[in-house]
């Protein structure tokens, strides 16, 4: 079982810290009601090269790899992000604004970051995601909303950036997340907002 504390960090077995440069204060009046779900990997399609958390934490090679020049500079990040094993890496404190939705908007409020968790899946739009990540994605959901009473939405990048965002992707199976939170809260409690 995963738990964030009051500082917005979280602590439990098959988590940890690793904190990012790219955080700001939460903007606006807005609760924090949505969480956002995202797929990443570096480069697209490969996993488990460290590169995502490089990137988080403002330290990536852009040499690494021809696709990277367009990461020269970017400054992004994460409140957390699931490995393909399951691991859960959190970068930035649930209390605080990730840099994660960019330009973005959710029923008729924009600036996204102001009133939101995003949660990083290591995955692409072409590939099923892993059993693993489906699990320490719905603990770590169980434990924002301990924390957290006030959210009430989940939703995809995809969605609250139309066409300029894909992800999480065809791939990402909602109807099994939402199962999975069936115990965590009754189904009704929580609203997939989806673009189709």
């Amino acid at each position: 079982m995963f738990n964030i504390d009051a500082e917005g960090w979280i602590h439990g077995t098959g988590s940890a810290v690793f904190v990012s440069p790219f955080y700001d204060k939460r903007q606006g009046t807005s609760p924090l009601d949505l969480i956002v779900i995202h797929n990443i990997s570096l480069p697209a399609g490969v996993f488990g090269t460290g590169h995502v958390a490089a990137l988080f934490e403002g330290r990536i090679n852009c040499s690494a790899h021809p696709s990277f020049e367009s990461l020269r500079g970017l400054e992004v990040s994460s409140h957390f992000f699931i490995d393909r094993n399951g691991f859960i890496r959190q970068f930035v404190s649930t209390n605080n604004r990730a840099w994660h939705a960019g330009v973005s908007s959710f029923m008729n409020r924009v600036r996204c970051n102001d009133f939101s968790i995003g949660i990083e899946l290591e995955g692409c739009d072409t590939q099923p995601f892993e059993e693993a990540q489906y699990r320490a994605l719905s603990e770590l959901i169980d434990a924002i909303i301990r924390r957290y009473p006030t959210i009430q939405y989940i939703t995809g990048h995809c969605d609250i950036a139309p066409g300029r965002k894909t992800d999480p992707g065809p791939f990402f199976n909602w109807t099994q997340l939402m199962e999975r939170l069936k115990p965590i809260k009754p189904l009704q409690y929580w609203t997939v907002l989806r673009k189709n």
